[in-house]
């Protein structure tokens, strides 16, 4: 794979080292994970005493919903490095050990907080303003709960099989990042990935020396809705006529939240026009993609037009939204 511009060629750089992919995280964190998100570069053993020991790559604060922060259990692997049974044995043990040493993982945390100042104060303020007693008491509402559990995978490059292995053998949610790296004859380097949760929550725009959060104003534990752009055919054959829609790519953290299917119908309708509630979601045939099975008909709402001169764009792909606010929109704005 090659990256072209007018001025320069860029070629693909290999990470030949693992702690060469771990800089490069470093490197672009911010874009990576995006606003409200705190990473955690530490390597502690965790583990029951008298048990196995685990030393995850690091963890993720995510604190975009003022409801419900998460935490993410960081595992960063080389492709080349037998990742279909190294990581997947990875994951698995760093769950066990979560949940056998709940209180070791919480003192982890917060001694990596402790060496980085404004991380530190990033979180105090978020338990101040979102009404947790101290930092001691939101750790513990983060990590005592029985969802507790959440991974992310960092990889250089998505091995066949991997994704799916990730996605549905385990009982807690696993997100995947691939980043990749690019290097010009010059010696300038570009990174290539998707940011985590894009789709979740604002995501990340740039001028030429900063990043700032754009759009979405919903809070991720508001979401209960995934929005389908959908043409006509397709429309009357399967969203009415087989009360299903299939083919879908949900974010595995977001799989036992979505409660309501709404379809956008693309130019000349352009509008959200129906919903349907939504009765089980399963693995769309070998794909990694999900088929979901309505529990009853779909039922007309609004509808919610897209307006020319509006903030928000014509869905391209699924958005996730709330039943809520789709209820009370008049226009896509007021929807996402």
């Amino acid at each position: 794979m090659i990256l072209w511009s007018d001025k320069q060629l860029y070629s693909e750089e290999p990470f030949e080292l693992e702690s060469a992919l771990e800089n490069a995280i470093l490197e672009v964190q911010r874009p990576l994970f995006g606003e409200n998100r705190i990473y955690l570069d530490t390597k502690k053993k965790i583990g029951a005493k008298g048990g196995k020991k685990n030393i995850p790559d690091g963890y993720l604060l995510d604190l975009t919903s003022k409801k419900e922060p998460r935490l993410y259990v960081v595992e960063n692997e080389l492709a080349r490095h037998d990742p279909l049974k190294h990581i997947a044995v990875q994951i698995l043990e760093f769950s066990l050990a979560f949940e056998t040493a709940p209180l070791q993982v919480k003192h982890v945390i917060k001694a990596a907080l402790g060496k980085d100042k404004g991380a530190s104060q990033f979180f105090a303020s978020y338990a101040e303003s979102n009404g947790f007693e101290n930092i001691d008491y939101l750790l513990e509402k983060i990590i005592n709960r029985s969802d507790a559990f959440n991974a992310l995978v960092i990889i250089d490059e998505m091995p066949d099989d991997l994704e799916t292995v990730l996605m549905r053998k385990f009982r807690f949610p696993v997100e995947i990042i691939i980043l990749q790296r690019f290097r010009s004859e010059k010696g300038d380097r570009l990174y290539h990935f998707a940011p985590f949760l894009q789709d979740v929550s604002a995501a990340a725009a740039s001028d030429d020396k900063h990043w700032t959060g754009i759009g979405h104003t919903l809070d991720p534990s508001e979401i209960d809705t995934i929005v389908v752009p959908t043409r006509d055919e397709g429309f009357e054959d399967t969203f009415l006529g087989e009360e299903c829609w299939y083919k879908i790519r949900i974010n595995n953290s977001m799989i036992s939240k979505i409660e309501w299917i709404a379809a956008y119908r693309v130019a000349p309708t352009s509008a959200i026009t129906h919903f349907a509630p939504v009765k089980t979601i399963e693995p769309y045939q070998d794909t990694n993609k999900y088929i979901l099975y309505f529990s009853e008909a779909a039922k007309e709402i609004g509808p919610i037009r897209l307006m020319s001169n509006g903030k928000v764009k014509a869905p391209q792909a699924p958005r996730y939204a709330s039943m809520e606010r789709l209820r009370n929109a008049k226009i896509l704005d007021d929807a996402f």
